[in-house]
């Protein structure tokens, strides 16, 4: 069992994640903090937003930080389930030779996973990645194949719709996070952004990173520790169990959302490993702000990003996801009554 010492140490390495990650990426702190909270709640991360805004180059600065062995793979619509696990080509004699495909051929030494534009790869591939998400395993050439170690970032774009494929409900169940990274709207960063030549070059961004900050090794047993020394009160447990009764019936705690007939809007509220996601993020909050218990700041932290693809709405309601989903955990953080 860790230490309450080796549990600072693991802080202070956490906290130096950040500032890392944060000379890749300007103008998203908030989404730096709660990627690396993921990290540390051992949960996988999907990152969407519009085109351009760096997606794709602050989850390849967290791989960096990370350490270990990382792979990446690309959506596309001809992208098969198969292509995860082996690569078939001919070799310079003209025989036919079968290799170990991405999520394979690091065994498990596989830190991060990269999955680009995932809501571009066919279903049959997302439910395959599902499999490699929830068990960390995957059986191929008649033995499985383990991931220990392995956390999934995926990214998806929210602009374009043809030749994509929306994730299910139960693929985006395994995500801890569903984070939207904006674009960032202080005129500084605009400005550095734009007129500043070392934010054009990626590559050169990602090379300020410091690499392999963690002992990626032993992020399950710290993250297992986390959980075990950061506590809750009684009330505290009563206050997210409200807050589960009202992702299932809002209407019982006074949530009302305009033009929305509540009583036909939620098919299902969050599901026990939602609920589990939360209190195991707002751990990790308490952790990184130095404290051994949790309190109604760090659930609301993590919340809107925990709970917010997990509730399941009527069809006739499902279009408007986006939009009435945000509203909806918004309405329940205000109405529920938060202890004192």
């Amino acid at each position: 069992m860790a230490s309450d010492e080796q549990l600072q140490d693991w802080r202070a390495r956490a906290l130096r994640v950040e500032e890392e990650v944060a000379k890749a990426i300007v103008g998203q702190r908030d989404t730096i903090r709660l990627i690396n909270v993921a990290l540390f709640a051992r949960g996988h991360v999907l990152l969407e937003g519009d085109v351009g805004v760096g997606k794709t180059t602050i989850l390849r600065a967290f791989s960096r930080a990370i350490g270990g062995d990382f792979e990446r793979v690309e959506g596309t619509v001809d992208l098969m389930p198969g292509d995860l696990i082996y690569h078939t080509y001919v070799d310079a004699e003209g025989k036919p030779r079968i290799e170990a495909g991405p999520l394979l051929r690091h065994g498990e030494r596989l830190a991060t996973f990269f999955f680009n534009e995932i809501n571009r790869a066919r279903p049959q591939v997302q439910s395959l990645l599902l499999r490699a998400m929830a068990e960390r395993t995957v059986s191929a050439f008649n033995r499985e194949y383990r991931f220990p170690h392995m956390i999934v970032f995926a990214d998806r774009n929210r602009v374009e719709k043809e030749e994509t494929f929306e994730l299910a409900s139960a693929a985006r169940d395994r995500f801890m996070f569903e984070l939207r990274m904006p674009t960032p709207v202080a005129p500084e960063i605009r400005r550095a952004l734009v007129f500043d030549p070392a934010f054009h070059d990626v590559d050169q961004l990602i090379e300020r990173v410091t690499p392999a900050i963690l002992p990626w090794q032993q992020l399950n047993e710290i993250g297992a520790a986390i959980q075990r020394s950061i506590h809750a009160s009684e009330v505290l447990e009563r206050y997210v169990l409200d807050l589960w009764d009202a992702s299932q019936d809002p209407v019982r705690f006074g949530v009302r959302l305009d033009g929305v007939d509540m009583s036909k809007l939620i098919l299902a509220g969050v599901s026990p490993r939602g609920m589990m996601s939360l209190t195991r993020a707002a751990r990790v909050v308490a952790w990184l702000a130095g404290r051994t218990h949790i309190t109604p700041a760090d659930i609301h932290a993590v919340a809107p990003w925990t709970l917010g693809h997990r509730v399941f709405f009527t069809p006739v309601y499902e279009l408007r996801r986006a939009q009435l989903a945000t509203a909806l955990i918004e309405q329940i953080l205000e109405h529920v009554p938060t202890p004192r």
